[in-house]
């Protein structure tokens, strides 16, 4: 790889980083939001539902809109989107005006995890084609690692909104750096409602869409609400809560090289055994909580099994499309991951409510149990 291709997809990896800590972020702060705006955790938690169904019903629509154009011209419009989300979400003088905030980040999200993995692939040569992906999923991983737990000390030091301003300045630097180094890259022709039902008739992709449903429900029922649960159910502190979260990326880099080792030896037992591990690991959460080592564990499990599907089925969805659908099939696949995200998020609210926040990983260990048998009826 040559220095035309470095720089771009360090670009990309950035991106990657900044957009995952972003996502997240309300998870870490979640506490202090809701004592900023005067609300309870549930709806405080309600930001992550919307903000998650909004990539939903926007991924599709946005990146058929977007297909017309260069690659280039999407990501810097993307990362403007974003930089205006995040100031607004700082200056947030309300609860309505932040989610205003998170919703026009949505937006950027929406159209950015449709075209990151197609673009990062582009970028090099075929035989370097999973190491470009693994460099996205390093860039979500190290997220999890540094920016997550990076922006709750941030958070909780002086104040949530200096972490969503710093994330926006990150990214109007980023936006300089990928207009003087990212190539064109265009599109090959774009893409038209006509063809959807065509790319919906493809069985694998479907299957991949359905496994990504049912996983994102289970792992964010459970995940959404960690930062309360590890507080009020594990009793840890501040500081060992920052820890145990950055364990989540620690663990994604594990998934990262599973994924490069072992992916293609056996695809589809590769996605298998991700979906298996992460139901087990949901159902022993609550009583991997009496010891702090059992938890570390079970969290390092828990992140490297994420991590491991998710690049996972991206892969997959690239395999089975061709190079003028992959980035439409992408940005269904992030619309329904999403919709999994806000299920997880809302399910795992009304376990809070109707039961107890104990419970949330009983609930999403039947949902992954829902997961691994989809999977196996249809392989």
């Amino acid at each position: 790889m040559n220095k035309k291709q470095w720089l771009p997809l360090i670009g990309m990896t950035i991106a990657a980083f900044i957009f995952n800590t972003s996502e997240f972020m309300p998870i870490g702060l979640l506490t202090d939001i809701a004592q900023t705006f005067h609300i309870t955790q549930t709806t405080a938690g309600t930001m992550i539902t919307i903000y998650s169904w909004a990539v939903m019903l926007l991924s599709l629509p946005l990146m058929i809109l977007a297909s017309k154009y260069s690659y280039k011209k999407i990501l810097l419009t993307t990362l403007f989107l974003f930089a205006l989300g995040q100031g607004i979400s700082a200056i947030a003088f309300s609860f309505p005006l932040l989610i205003i905030g998170r919703l026009v980040v949505a937006c950027a999200h929406a159209i950015f995890w449709s075209i990151a993995s197609v673009v990062a692939v582009r970028l090099v040569h075929e035989d370097k084609r999973e190491f470009a992906m693994s460099m996205i999923v390093t860039g979500t991983s190290v997220a999890m690692i540094v920016g997550l737990p990076l922006g709750r000390m941030i958070g909780l030091l002086i104040g949530w909104r200096i972490t969503f301003l710093m994330v926006g300045i990150i990214s109007v630097l980023l936006l300089i750096f990928q207009t003087i180094y990212l190539p064109k890259l265009q599109t090959t022709q774009a893409f038209t409602l006509n063809e959807l039902p065509d790319l919906l008739k493809n069985k694998q992709l479907i299957t991949i869409y359905g496994i990504s449903l049912l996983f994102a429900s289970a792992y964010y029922t459970a995940y959404s609400y960690i930062e309360p649960f590890l507080a009020q159910v594990a009793k840890l502190s501040n500081n060992s809560i920052t820890l145990v979260l950055s364990l989540f990326g620690v663990a994604g880099i594990g998934g990262s090289y599973l994924f490069s080792k072992f992916y293609n030896l056996n695809r589809k037992r590769f996605i298998l055994i991700s979906l298996f591990c992460l139901t087990i690991v949901l159902f022993v959460l609550k009583p991997s909580t009496a010891s702090i080592i059992t938890l570390l564990l079970i969290c390092v499990v828990w992140g490297m099994s994420s991590t491991a599907f998710n690049v996972a089925c991206q892969s997959e969805t690239i395999l089975v499309t061709n190079e003028q659908t992959s980035s439409i099939a992408m940005s269904i696949f992030s619309g329904i991951f999403n919709l999994g995200i806000g299920l997880g998020s809302f399910i795992g609210g009304q376990t809070i409510n109707i039961l107890n926040i104990q419970s949330i990983g009983y609930i999403a260990g039947i949902i992954g149990i829902l997961s691994v048998i989809f999977y196996i009826r249809r392989r």
